[in-house]
């Protein structure tokens, strides 16, 4: 199975931890230690050796972090926690604290004393955010130490790395080949004068080496750092164990396959002037330099981001494959009796099974989010046997779930009606349609950030004083990570949207022990030009990758407007267009049905 359904802690285990570390605290003369849930790769996922703040503290969502001091300790979640961390975390030793509203500086300021010391593992930090955080501790004399990992001191029975083989990934997927997206990198260092480049994240290796693993299991990638220097050469540093012929021949001669053990030797014999990026760059990689380092964003992130044509056309590929698992799912969801005994965990590993049906699955692309009732009602809801629930009649159902396919990774919500579903989750359910399809629909210049859009996604809800803690949408990777900067759609996405983006398009709501709604396809961003009647802007827009319906029964099609019912018309024609070649009998009946115009 790809997705466990054991609850991965335990709340029961908190206080015996927490007592642990403060121990180890104490025999180090700190007042503090953080804990982030972060690895050394600053990446959203961690392999389970990693998942520290996990098994510290019982909190296992994908973002947040915990500042241990010895008389309190606090666990900082956005708004999309707020209701999971009441389950998994013993309240009575771990205060949530609201991030990032209250940010860790302003908190540790408000807890420690003038002359504390706060203790953090530098691999697990950036090198922006230790330099920050020291200068505003330094007003109220609160130190920052580096030091050893105290939770790895304690954590018995850690597990171990994994040790998975890195494989080639073709060009007939990636549409470059890794020694010219190098040379590229080595013309911008040349034009610089800087000598070498530090990649530690490991979506920026594969995506730079055309490679990919399983360290991180739904995330394609494999544990790695790399050096990429003036001269055109690149030092890959990864456990050699991982490596094989076949990949020291995909990698050629322009990389040198190096133990990651040697990493640290490696960066102290560096010379000249060495280039990171702060915002990404372990703190202890700035403290093992030597060299001069300049700063300067990490030179894959762009391109990684702008899917070139290969690349997109893998992308719709793999989403009308995707579509066609989605609509066996759909389908078989809608007939099964009202009587039937079903659970969330049912729903998940059918949907499982409708992919890996497809004989092309390679992953799911994260944990599928299947909340029934009021579990939908959790943003990041992870379903185990503790917390599974059966589907009950004239409720709502919110399935959020992905894929991994060689060509293209996928990212669908879809909010099912279950019998007759409350009047109230249909009219919540129709002002989020409405703001999906408003990012749908959007034309904007050349320029427009993720910011700049937000609000239409919004507007409909904030009309009846109503909203959603989450950005409306994320980047997302061809093969690599379900979640890929620096583009977004949020209220602090910056990155100004450049074509062959992808990301995703999620407006939702959510009634606390009630329902959750949300609706999410994948679009890119394409050009569109000039307009006429237009002043001659360069105007861009947006292509939807997603191909599966919308259940009507969740709209409310008197509040839609005519645009809106077009649009919706437009997208169930082309998804049933695209699908109904592939599938028959009673699956096609289902499709007809689902795409058929709201109209009629």
């Amino acid at each position: 199975m790809f997705q466990s359904f054991d609850a991965a802690t335990s709340p029961d285990t908190g206080a015996t931890r927490l007592a642990d570390l403060r121990s180890l605290m104490r025999a180090q003369n700190l007042d503090g230690f953080l804990i982030p849930r972060a690895d050394a790769h600053q990446g959203e996922y961690v392999v389970p050796r990693d998942q520290r703040l996990a098994w510290l503290t019982g909190f296992t969502g994908s973002a947040g972090f915990c500042a241990a001091l010895l008389n309190t300790a606090g666990v900082f979640i956005d708004g999309r926690y707020r209701l999971q961390i009441r389950d998994q975390v013993d309240l009575s030793i771990y205060k949530p604290v609201n991030w990032p509203e209250t940010q860790l500086a302003d908190w540790l300021m408000g807890q420690c004393q003038s002359g504390d010391v706060i203790g953090f593992d530098p691999w697990l930090h950036t090198h922006d955010e230790i330099a920050q955080l020291s200068k505003t501790l330094a007003a109220q004399n609160i130190v920052l130490r580096p030091c050893a990992n105290l939770v790895d001191a304690i954590w018995d029975d850690q597990p171990n790395a994994p040790d998975d083989p890195i494989i080639p990934h073709p060009i007939k997927f990636s549409g470059r080949a890794h020694d010219d997206k190098i040379a590229d990198i080595s013309r911008g260092l040349q034009t610089a004068n800087h000598s070498a480049y530090v990649l530690t994240q490991t979506d920026s290796i594969a995506w730079l080496l055309n490679i990919r693993g399983t360290d991180l299991g739904q995330t394609p990638v494999a544990l790695a750092f790399a050096i990429v220097h003036a001269n055109a050469q690149v030092d890959l540093f990864v456990d050699l164990g991982k490596t094989s012929q076949n990949l020291r021949k995909h990698l050629g001669d322009s990389v040198t396959i190096k133990a990651i053990t040697d990493f640290e030797t490696a960066l102290s014999s560096l010379t000249d002037t060495v280039c990171i990026d702060p915002k990404t760059c372990p703190e202890k990689v700035v403290q093992i330099l030597t060299a001069q380092i300049a700063h300067s964003p990490d030179p894959t992130t762009l391109p990684k981001a702008c899917k070139n044509d290969t690349e997109l056309a893998g992308a719709k590929a793999a989403h009308m494959r995707d579509g066609l698992a989605l609509v066996h799912f759909l389908a078989w969801l809608d007939g099964l009796d009202s009587g039937a005994d079903i659970s969330e965990i049912d729903i998940v590993r059918h949907l499982e099974d409708c992919r890996r049906d497809t004989q092309e699955l390679q992953n799911i692309s994260f944990d599928t989010i299947c909340g029934s009732g009021p579990n939908g009602a959790i943003v990041h809801y992870r379903v185990t046997h503790d917390s599974n629930r059966k589907l009950k009649q004239n409720e709502v159902l919110l399935v959020d779930s992905g894929a991994q396919y060689q060509d293209g990774t996928t990212d669908i919500t879809r909010t099912i009606a279950i019998g007759n579903p409350p009047k109230e989750a249909v009219q919540n359910a129709t002002l989020v349609l409405k703001g999906m399809i408003a990012i749908s629909r959007a034309v904007f210049p050349v320029g427009t950030c993720g910011k700049d859009i937000d609000a239409l996604a919004r507007g409909a809800l904030w009309a009846q004083g109503k909203d959603y803690d989450h950005g409306t949408g994320h980047g997302v990777g061809s093969f690599l990570s379900v979640h890929e900067g620096p583009q977004g759609i949020s209220k602090r996405a910056t990155q100004a949207f450049l074509p062959g983006m992808i990301v995703s398009n999620e407006p939702g709501y959510y009634k606390e022990n009630a329902y959750g709604i949300r609706i999410e396809n994948l679009i890119y961003v394409r050009e569109i030009g000039h307009i006429a009647g237009g002043d001659q802007r360069q105007m861009l827009g947006f292509e939807t990758l997603t191909l599966a319906p919308i259940d009507r029964r969740m709209m409310d099609i008197s509040q839609l407007s005519k645009a809106e019912i077009n649009w919706l018309d437009c997208y169930h024609k082309r998804v049933f267009e695209t699908l109904s070649p592939r599938v028959e009998g009673r699956i096609l009946e289902w499709l007809k049905s689902a795409c058929k115009p709201l109209a009629s």
